[in-house]
């Protein structure tokens, strides 16, 4: 058993032998940025001030040699290997705000559905006690005992009195787990479940405009903060543009259109990159953005998707006027046999 001590905060947290500083904090609730588990995307690097730590292996283009004499690592495959483990991490407060993730949670598969080429929606509901999440968040899904290896998905529903939770599994070129979720489960068969995890929840005490910009399974966690927005009585604005490659690769728009009827401040807009259809918008969202929100200065951003899509409307938002503490995005790696082809666009 190790100790990690954040500073400036001074606050610290117990680190078993078997987890890596990554799991530790989420264990106490404290929201370090994640996104892949896997020393692939770099959301997690910090600078160690102090204390010994088994780096394990990670990316060079997460983690540059340059970084490591800095004294940066990867908190999501890093494991203490002395005493105490001293990072810089977070504000002078340090205050956790998300809920402590578990493990081998057992759900039984309730529904299945193809809601776009390729793409597979599953219902899971809990046989015990729920998993408690924010909105935006992402669980883990596989089967060890069958050489599955377990790979994140954005819970796509805000949460439930009864604990169901629905992922849109997108179908990944070699993907061993999205193969095994569309072509062996079936309804009735018991999964366990490992979650939630992610940063990707926004600040529910804000009271801006929002703009959600998404791809492919990127809707996902988009569509869960929308409806928890809705939901809660949200006053302002809250626009949705989804962007697909062609009209069979459009999903989640019988619900969108629902919330438009229903709520006055939800809108939405689908834009194809691959051809024209109509009633449909044409062309990337970073390109077709100036014309519709010529200033983002007041909004919130929400975006999802590939780390090409999500960079691109970064720079595009930016360009108009959004501020970096009001932009929230997820991007979704596909690291073969260590990362998640469902939370790919």
């Amino acid at each position: 058993m190790s100790r990690i001590i954040i500073q400036p905060s001074g606050k610290s947290v117990e680190c078993k032998d078997s987890d890596t500083v990554l799991m530790a904090l989420e264990r106490a609730g404290y929201a370090l940025p994640n996104n892949c588990r896997a020393g692939a995307c770099g959301e997690c690097k910090v600078r160690v001030l102090e204390g010994q730590y088994d780096q394990g292996m990670v990316l060079d283009m997460a983690l540059s040699a340059e970084e490591r004499r800095q004294g940066y690592g990867l908190m999501c495959m890093a494991k203490p290997i002395s005493d105490e483990m001293v990072i810089e991490w977070g504000t002078a407060d340090a205050r956790p705000k998300l809920f402590p993730p578990r493990e081998g949670a057992l759900f039984v598969l309730i529904e299945r559905r193809e809601v776009a080429r390729r793409t597979l929606e599953i219902r899971l509901r809990p046989v015990g006690q729920p998993i408690r999440y924010w909105p935006g968040q992402y669980v883990t899904l596989g089967d060890e005992r069958a050489d599955i290896p377990r790979r994140a998905y954005s819970i796509a529903n805000a949460p439930r009195p009864d604990g169901e939770i629905t992922l849109q599994v997108a179908r990944a070129d070699d993907g061993v787990t999205s193969a095994w979720i569309h072509d062996t489960l079936r309804v009735g068969d018991s999964v366990k479940i490992n979650g939630a995890y992610g940063t990707f929840i926004g600040d529910p005490s804000a009271e801006t405009p929002v703009l959600c910009l998404a791809a492919g399974t990127g809707l996902a966690p988009i569509l869960d903060l929308a409806e928890a927005a809705l939901r809660r009585g949200y006053r302002k604005k809250v626009d949705l543009i989804f962007s697909a490659r062609t009209a069979e690769d459009v999903y989640g728009q019988g619900m969108m259109a629902w919330w438009r009827t229903k709520h006055r401040n939800f809108d939405y807009k689908i834009t194809l990159t691959r051809e024209q259809r109509e009633g449909y918008l044409e062309g990337r969202i970073d390109a077709i953005l100036p014309s519709l929100y010529p200033d983002l200065s007041a909004h919130s951003i929400f975006i999802a998707g590939s780390p090409e899509f999500v960079d691109a409307c970064v720079a595009a938002v930016k360009s108009l006027g959004a501020k970096d503490a009001l932009i929230h995005k997820e991007g979704f790696f596909a690291i073969q046999n260590t990362r998640s082809e469902g939370r790919q666009s």
